[in-house]
């Protein structure tokens, strides 16, 4: 497996080769792996590579140290919000995050422990298999910060968890455990938070030694139920990414940044 290949290619991300057809990515950062500019388009664009890598049959998705990834950082949000180059060029990549992990011929198992928030979280509950530790928190903070949910709720929420707890967690942005996201069926597993990465390269390896062809068009047969979703997934990026230029996401940018409670006086109708 030719590691130097990816980390000349996707320097923000960490690239291991786990063995037996496997390659590990780890997000590494500060801000418990916050996501910047350029690991955004990282976690776009990796996908593309991994499905033409002969070498690899399965993927790895992991965050390093406490957390799995914390979601964008403050200075990838201030430029959406301020910069509209910036933000037509992230909506690109927020598309495609999505629909490269989607169409990607290999099996991609992610393991979250910790904050699972953001772009980060977007691979992690797209990906085949979902591993997770029992204190995970999974987030999704759109409508906090005071813009549409979008990236992958519309996609694959209603889908994996059904529409009425899809509409209580992208409404009102609560966290929920890795117990309670396995048992709403948001993810696939829920194991102690010590053994999440273990089981994730069990998992891993097992999909590798398998008949690769089966397992592929299982995959892209079964994410078909993704692709019909497309309309819907256009329509929130494209509401996502409005609202981005609007007050309310300044001042969720701001309350964040000031560690308060939101004032929202945005306008209201639609």
């Amino acid at each position: 497996m030719n590691l130097d290949r990816y980390r000349d290619a996707f320097g923000t991300l960490t690239f291991s080769d786990a063995g037996d057809g496997v390659l590990q990515i780890t997000m590494e950062g500060p801000g418990l792996n916050s996501v910047d500019e350029a690991k955004h388009a990282h976690l776009a664009d990796v996908w593309l590579m991994i499905d033409r890598d002969s070498d690899v049959r399965v993927a790895v998705l992991a965050g390093a140290g406490r957390a799995f990834s914390s979601g964008g950082s403050f200075e990838l949000l201030d430029a959406i919000t301020t910069d509209y180059a910036v933000r037509t060029r992230v909506l690109r990549e927020a598309r495609d995050i999505v629909l490269n992990v989607i169409n990607c011929s290999k099996p991609i198992v992610s393991a979250m422990w910790g904050p699972a928030v953001g772009a980060g979280l977007v691979a992690g509950l797209l990906a085949d298999v979902s591993v997770v530790g029992r204190r995970t928190r999974i987030i999704d903070g759109h409508t906090r910060l005071g813009v549409a949910a979008g990236d992958h709720a519309a996609i694959c929420w209603p889908l994996l968890c059904g529409m009425a707890k899809a509409k209580y967690y992208l409404l009102t942005c609560r966290d929920l455990s890795g117990e309670e996201a396995e048992r709403i069926g948001l993810v696939s597993l829920c194991v102690d938070d010590e053994t999440v990465l273990d089981e994730a390269l069990t998992v891993a390896r097992e999909l590798a030694a398998g008949a690769q062809q089966a397992i592929r068009f299982t995959k892209h047969t079964l994410n078909h139920a993704y692709r019909m979703f497309g309309p819907a997934f256009d329509a929130s990026l494209a509401y996502e990414f409005f609202g981005f230029g609007g007050p309310d996401a300044a001042e969720g940018l701001a309350s964040h940044r000031e560690k308060r409670p939101p004032v929202f006086n945005g306008p209201t109708s639609e």
